[in-house]
């Protein structure tokens, strides 16, 4: 694997915990003879390092980025950077992480292989997803993890129909639906009940969220599939769909919402060490004893 010597920062906005971490992580950096690059994230955070990059400067002018912060900060920056097929490491300060691997105590050893070209590189699959009203398309985004329909404010059902390749699925009362690639399979996702797809996996899984008929269950689909849905004309729950649970748009009845794969594969580097295995028994605790 090749070094690094261009390497783009992009933290986590407004976290106070951002400044131990970046004590260390700027002079190791720096020590390495590395010439090193900052999101404008850098300066909410308080911090007057240059040179100050947009995003698609960043991403342009790096060999790699170095995503501080939790799966958030890295979702986020997935969606913005993927065109530029630049790889993401993850260092989290954050609570879960299954996707940034490398704790802020690991920086002089995993991170110092990693740069050095001692890594595991892992292509990850992201959805493409519009919403149209009229034939019109009103807004368009990137998913890595999930695109979600749900309800806004109201208690009360949505319904809608599934269509998969121009073919109907089911027709649904439901909170929502969740449609997610392998790498979402572990969030939103598993807590409505889906399966833990492995990354490799070309597929994509779809998740009724509370549904009223307890005969819908959650499908896997391939991953090439194109996904429809549409609320139905008399559906009067006000209704949003997310992407990522970051980028959040409202939806009215009849609207359709198309998800696809997206052509561009995410690139994450992980330690030469990496389990995915590890990472399930670690992050959902398959290893305390009953």
């Amino acid at each position: 694997m090749n070094k690094f010597q261009h390497i783009g920062i992009i933290i986590k906005p407004r976290d106070e915990r951002l400044r131990e971490v970046l004590a260390s992580l700027l002079p190791f950096l720096q020590n390495k003879g590395l010439q090193l690059y900052f999101d404008e994230s850098v300066q909410t955070n308080g911090f007057d390092e240059k040179p100050i990059l947009s995003r698609t400067a960043l991403a342009e002018q790096s060999e790699a980025i170095i995503v501080i912060g939790g799966d958030g900060t890295l979702l986020h920056a997935a969606r913005t950077v993927v065109e530029y097929n630049v790889p993401l490491i993850g260092v989290n300060i954050g609570r879960l992480g299954f996707l940034v691997d490398v704790s802020p105590d690991e920086i002089n050893t995993q991170l110092n292989a990693m740069l050095d070209g001692h890594y595991y590189l892992e292509e990850r699959t992201l959805l493409q997803g519009s919403v149209h009203r009229q034939s019109k398309v009103l807004t368009e985004s990137l998913a890595l993890n999930d695109v979600v329909l749900h309800i806004r404010d109201a208690v009360r059902m949505i319904e809608f129909e599934t269509r998969i390749n121009g073919k109907l699925v089911h027709l649904q009362r439901a909170d929502g639906i969740v449609v997610s690639t392998p790498t979402g399979s572990t969030a939103y996702s598993l807590s409505g009940g889906g399966p833990i797809l492995h990354p490799d996996l070309d597929a994509t899984v779809l998740v009724p969220i509370c549904p009223h008929t307890l005969s819908n269950r959650p499908i896997v689909v391939s991953g090439d599939s194109k996904i429809e849905i549409q609320l139905m004309p008399h559906s009067r729950t006000r209704a949003q769909v997310a992407f990522d649970g970051q980028a959040n748009f409202n939806v009215e009845p009849e609207d359709i919402i198309t998800i696809e794969r997206h052509p561009q594969k995410l690139n994450l580097i992980h330690p030469e060490t990496y389990d995915y295995y590890h990472i399930l028994r670690k992050k959902l605790r398959w290893s305390e004893q009953p």
